[in-house]
Formats: C-alpha cells, sequence, structure tokens
C-alpha cells in the first residue's frame, strides 16, 4: 500500500517588501518549482506582500496556496505570526504579542530561538510562556531548524525543547531570495492550510532542512545592501518629483505610495511580473 506524500510548506520567507530582495512573483515561482503546498510570506512587521501573494496565486491558478504570515519583533525577541488577518504592532512583550496572534485565530511561532541575540527567544522565556496557566499565552509551535542558524551550537538544542513542553517542531528557510524557498520544510499530513493548522495544534508535523553556509549568507547580506541602498534612491527620487512612487515592494502597485495591490495587472496579464 502507497502512503500518501505529506504535505509541504515553508512558513518564513521574506520578500522585498521587507528585507527580502526578490518580488512575489519570483517567490511563488519558485515555490512551484519546489512543489510546494504551502508558503508563508513573514515580512517583518507588515503583511501586504503576503495578502498580495494569495490573490496573485489564485489570479495565476497556482499549486502552492498562500498563508498569511507576519513576522514580528518584540521585546522578547522574533514571533512568527501564522493565519492572521490584520497586522500586530511590534516591539510588545512576547506574551503579549503571542496573546495577540490568538487573538486574531492565528498560531504563534517562536522564531530561531535560543540563540544568545536579541532577536532571539530564550529558553527560559520559552518555558514561562508555555508552563503557564493560561494558555492564551502558550506558543503554538517552535522553529526548531532554521538554516540561518542551524549551524550555531545553541540551536541544535531546540528539538529537545520542542519535544520537553510538547510544542508543535517546524521548520522553514527564513528565504531572504526565491531561490533559498523550500530550504527547509516543515512535513504536514495533507495539502491545504487547515491541514497544516490542524498539523500543528495536533504536534504532528514533521521537518526537512539543510543549513546555509556562512558564504552564502554573506552572500546574502551584500545583496541586502545593494537593495537597501536602491530602495532609498526610489524613496527619495518619489518625494523630490512628489509622482506618488517609492521603493518597490515587490508586487504590481507596491511602487504606488500608498501602496496598495494593482488588480488590473493581474486580470490583463494573468500572471503578475
Amino acid at each position: 500500500m502507497t502512503r500518501e506524500r505529506l504535505g509541504r510548506a515553508d512558513l518564513h520567507v521574506h520578500s522585498l517588501a521587507s528585507d527580502g530582495i526578490s518580488s512575489v512573483a519570483e517567490i511563488l515561482d519558485q515555490a512551484e518549482r519546489m512543489e510546494l503546498d504551502l508558503i508563508a510570506i513573514a515580512d517583518h512587521e507588515r503583511i501586504d506582500a503576503g495578502l498580495a501573494a494569495r490573490v496573485m496565486a489564485e489570479a495565476r491558478g497556482l499549486n502552492v496556496q498562500v498563508v498569511i504570515g507576519e513576522e514580528v519583533t518584540t521585546r522578547g525577541g522574533h514571533l512568527l505570526a501564522l493565519f492572521v488577518t490584520e497586522r500586530i504592532r511590534p516591539w510588545g512583550s512576547l506574551k503579549a504579542t503571542v496573546a495577540k496572534v490568538h487573538e486574531q485565530g492565528g498560531l504563534a511561532i517562536i522564531a530561531h530561538p535560543m540563540v544568545p541575540y536579541p532577536l532571539c527567544a530564550s529558553a527560559r522565556s520559552i518555558r514561562r510562556l508555555a508552563k503557564d496557566p493560561d494558555p492564551t499565552f502558550h506558543p503554538d509551535a517552535l522553529e526548531v531548524f532554521n538554516p540561518t542558524t542551524a549551524r550555531m551550537r545553541w540551536a541544535r538544542n531546540v528539538p529537545a525543547l520542542a519535544a520537553e513542553l510538547g510544542l508543535a517542531a517546524v521548520a522553514a528557510s527564513d528565504a531572504h531570495r526565491a531561490a533559498d524557498v523550500g530550504h527547509a520544510l516543515t512535513l504536514f499530513p495533507g495539502h491545504t492550510p487547515e491541514d497544516l493548522r490542524g498539523a500543528i495544534l495536533d504536534r504532528t508535523t514533521s521537518w526537512e532542512g539543510i543549513p546555509y553556509t556562512w558564504r552564502k549568507q554573506l552572500g546574502m547580506f551584500v545583496a541586502q545592501q545593494h537593495k537597501n541602498a536602491r530602495a532609498v534612491g526610489d524613496e527619495v527620487r518619489g518625494k523630490l518629483l512628489r509622482d506618488g512612487t517609492g521603493r518597490d515592494l515587490g508586487y504590481p502597485g507596491g511602487r504606488r505610495r500608498p501602496a496598495r495591490l494593482d488588480d488590473s495587472a493581474l486580470r490583463l496579464d494573468g500572471r503578475a511580473k
């Protein structure tokens, strides 16, 4: 008897809208090439590119489905908010931000934890949340494998912490360019967003992935600096010319100010460029 293939999801991807260097269309194209079932664009402090990606994937008739996400900066480290409908403001406490994710019916996943760096939650703070008597403050999963931190000795202990606390274990690429999408994956029974949600809540996820090399990460950092320089130039140019444009946010209509998805581009082309 042949066992059905597990679903494949990359739950942590950044686009041009935050510190990524690839457009939404490029990210979706790579997700299709990698035969992913689900992808979450989880830009820092914003969800507009994720919302655009969902519309674009549907308009193009792609197989990959889009989960709306955000990587929220908290005072206790980065938190992935999945299945959210509104942006969550940064710089709250980790505990309060987990609660805000749950208020929206979303799932709260601790991103790249246990590395001694201000943007990474500590084991102590994660244990405190998981053991709080109020489940509102419990994280739903730990990102037990992130290719950007996987070579660090502290990150090797994250799977054990997830098992100790009974939290779902997920992995994601934390991709900042399209070519890295699918570099690490969460595997789950089924293929739909609701299947993924159920698997995280039921703790039936598994994962796969390989670390990024230090050379690859350095190359990514250099590419980000070039992108940032172009973005500053575009913002200044738009203000000087007063033409209602700014830096490219990576989706049709993303140069407008205020930015908004240009549905006409999807209708005319059937494929967002």
